[in-house]
């Protein structure tokens, strides 16, 4: 019995020693995921000349609720070669960035159905003048490929000109690049996707057989980039692949039991946050869980795809330009 007492108290020290070594990792863990993203003040850059703010109902909660009003976020697949694995991705060191990815994520009221609207990277459009970081300006350029925004003005001149020509107010901006997509695809443990015919790509080293494949990183961003393997070779036959793309990364995660799982969870926002680039109001851990969470009613059975309409372009029959009154149509329907 005389032992008992200094038995208890080990059995205090060791728990207590455990539960300081537990939250010292879990503050290490969230410093470490927090100071992954990267971010980019667009609202100071650009101010007030843009579409306006959906206006969000007031809550009649009294605790702080996840929000619920309709959000429009747009997400950029970044080409960038920087770093030894995006090049070793990329297939090589092209110097700059292109947005070869641009999806407008229209999330409706109630955050439990969405639009993905997927803008064709060889659309002409107007660009309109950018801020840059230095207090200079790009010029406006008329007839310029849509994905020229990013590289004459980074994301800042990329959401500038996707509400130029959709009127629409994107309230985030998400980026990541091709390490992080593929990344994020391995930590998952991998994406099925069903093709409708064989793909055979010389330029992203893809080949698949028309079916059914559990693709890894590197080869689900390999079908990512995928155009001249399939249909006529454009950008909109790229496209229809993303799609399929996200609706299965969708269903993947959903699957995947990320929050029965603490290992799992910290791995896939390692993978993510990692190789992010947000607006500002989402470069915290707390502000992506809060995205997060109020998506949790979110199905990709709920989420449609589709592509912004457009026509070959009068003045170059390998570009496209937006198919009006449709394009107009679509982006009205997002407001």
């Amino acid at each position: 019995m005389s032992r008992r007492p200094g038995v208890l108290k080990a059995v205090g020290l060791t728990l207590a020693g455990a539960l300081v070594a537990g939250c010292a990792a879990a503050g290490w863990a969230y410093w470490h995921l927090n100071s992954n993203i990267k971010s980019v003040d667009i609202d100071s850059a650009l101010g007030d000349d843009r579409p306006a703010k959906v206006t969000p109902t007031p809550s009649v909660s009294q605790e702080a609720p996840l929000p619920t009003e309709a959000v429009n976020i747009l997400v950029l697949g970044s080409d960038s070669r920087s770093g030894k694995e995006n090049q070793a991705l990329g297939g090589g060191s092209s110097t700059g960035a292109r947005s070869d990815t641009a999806m407008v994520v229209h999330i409706d009221a109630g955050r439990t159905t969405a639009t993905v609207v997927s803008i064709p990277r060889d659309t002409l459009v107007t660009r309109p003048s950018c801020p840059l970081s230095d207090g200079g300006s790009t010029a406006v350029a008329y007839g310029a490929m849509f994905n020229s925004a990013y590289s004459v003005g980074g994301p800042v001149c990329a959401v500038k000109t996707v509400e130029s020509i959709t009127d629409v107010r994107m309230d985030h901006y998400i980026e990541i690049d091709f390490s992080g997509f593929a990344k994020l695809v391995n930590t998952l443990g991998g994406v099925t996707v069903t093709t409708d015919e064989d793909i055979d790509d010389d330029d992203s080293h893809l080949r698949l057989k028309a079916g059914t494949h559990h693709l890894n990183g590197k080869q689900a961003l390999a079908l990512a980039r995928t155009r001249h393997g399939i249909g006529d070779g454009s950008d909109l036959g790229r496209i229809g692949l993303q799609q399929k793309l996200v609706k299965a990364l969708l269903e993947q995660i959903s699957s995947a039991g990320l929050l029965t799982g603490p290992t799992k969870l910290y791995s896939v926002a390692d993978a993510i946050t990692g190789s992010l680039t947000t607006d500002t109001g989402l470069d915290s851990l707390t502000e992506l869980m809060s995205l997060g969470e109020s998506l949790k009613g979110l199905s990709s059975d709920e989420v449609r795809t589709v592509t912004m309409p457009v026509v070959t372009a009068p003045s170059n029959p390998n570009r496209v330009v937006a198919k009006e009154p449709a394009a107009s149509e679509l982006w009205e329907s997002l407001r």
